[in-house]
């Protein structure tokens, strides 16, 4: 399973790439395994406010249909549009396939992420 050491984690398995005031939000690896090919995303509207733990789109699987939960509280700036139509990217190349580009409303939410060392211990316990 690889786990980027320059990402942080939610407990959802999703990643974040913190990018001055803003970041990038995608699944990770652990999470497309186990869901699963890929085949739908609803996706957040652009502008819209959201907080940590809000479930703010889904991601549909042959398997199982998954919340996509926001990692932090900020505004949704951009939205990957190029994934609507080729969702399975998110299985082939998890870790360049951004969900959403959000704004840091609040930067303490940034210390309640996981670093690569203690999500690859959180996905060993599971």
């Amino acid at each position: 399973m690889e786990i980027p050491g320059n990402l942080k984690y939610t407990e959802e398995h999703h990643w974040v790439k913190i990018d001055g005031d803003k970041i990038f939000v995608g699944i990770t690896d652990y999470a497309q395994k186990d869901l699963g090919e890929m085949v739908f995303l609803d996706m957040p509207e652009t502008g819209a406010i959201v907080f940590v733990g809000d479930a703010v789109g889904s991601i549909e699987s042959v398997k199982a249909v998954a919340a996509f939960c926001a990692p932090i509280s900020g505004e949704i700036l951009e939205v990957n549009d190029e994934l609507m139509d080729a969702p399975e990217s998110l299985n082939s190349v998890p870790y360049e396939s951004w969900l959403v580009v959000m704004s840091i409303s609040d930067e303490g939410d940034l210390e309640n992420l996981m670093d690569a060392e203690e999500y690859a211990a959180y996905c060993s316990a599971l």
